[in-house]
């Protein structure tokens, strides 16, 4: 398998093997510059207390949604510009998805994770130029693995990252169609996909989605369930989106956390990552 950094380096953290537990947070989508940079703030104010890693995420565009109606978001340029502010008023690492090769390249000189759709993931072109895109600027590339792939078939999207020059890899498992509405979250797709040679990121929300129908369901009610399984099954980070008032939120709000509910359930996800190393420690010893 090809040589994969793990841990890699995410700002002054490390994610990954005997690394800390990162959470990737914020609104799904960028609402407006104003709500995104006061979301941000109150994360960095958030992460700080906890002493623990947060990168910053929010989407410029949200191209997979449902309805053609649905709100999508500002837009690249201004987009970008949002994160980049946040970026310099709070100091946390931002991330945001890319959908086209022409993307990448303005992406990644604002944030330092690349992240690619679960429905884009088999997308070659795109994989090659983000992870192109991120290496020239020292970033990290982050797939998300596609509803319908087995874990141990991101191999081959590792594999194509590092063969275009990028060894700073992470895996984002986000759960499985099964039948009609519903996915699930297999919790050995973690360590099958840590198999790869990537640190595995767990997405809490959006594995609580119920698809179809004209918009997109969730039970955000089960995102602590999950997250504490997936921390517990030995993941190396959680991704959450959250919002000040989920229920009013332009994007998948049914599944965010309220902003207010996020450190409480963060703090408990830190103490089981604890319990976890320390029980890996004990056996390694």
């Amino acid at each position: 398998m090809e040589v994969v950094e793990n841990p890699v380096a995410i700002g002054d953290a490390m994610c990954g093997k005997g690394g800390q537990l990162v959470l990737v947070a914020g609104p799904c989508v960028i609402e407006s510059d104003q709500s995104t940079r006061e979301i941000g703030v109150r994360l960095a104010e958030m992460a700080e207390r906890v002493g623990a890693p947060l990168v910053f995420k929010a989407s410029f565009d949200k191209a997979n949604r449902t309805s053609v109606d649905s709100f999508r978001g500002p837009g690249l340029d201004e987009g970008l510009a949002t994160l980049d502010r946040v970026r310099t008023e709070t100091g946390l690492v931002v991330t945001t998805d890319i959908h086209t090769v022409e993307q990448a390249e303005p992406a990644a000189e604002v944030c330092g994770i690349l992240q690619i759709p679960a429905f884009l993931a088999r997308q070659t072109d795109l994989v090659v130029a983000a992870a192109r895109a991120a290496a020239r600027h020292g970033g990290v590339v982050n797939v998300k693995k596609p509803q319908f792939l087995a874990p141990e078939d991101t191999r081959h999207i590792v594999s194509k990252c590092v063969e275009a020059g990028n060894s700073r890899v992470l895996l984002t498992e986000r759960g499985t169609t099964f039948g009609y509405g519903r996915l699930v979250n297999d919790m050995r797709a973690i360590p099958l996909m840590q198999e790869t040679g990537a640190a595995v990121i767990f997405d809490a929300t959006h594995s609580v989605q119920l698809p179809g129908g004209a918009t997109t369901g969730g039970q955000r009610e089960m995102v602590p369930v999950l997250a504490r399984s997936a921390v517990a099954a030995g993941c190396d980070g959680v991704f959450a989106e959250t919002h000040p008032d989920p229920d009013s939120a332009r994007s998948d709000g049914p599944n965010m956390i309220p902003l207010d509910d996020l450190e409480e359930l963060w703090r408990g996800l830190l103490r089981i990552r604890d319990a976890v190393q320390e029980v890996s420690t004990d056996k390694s010893g």
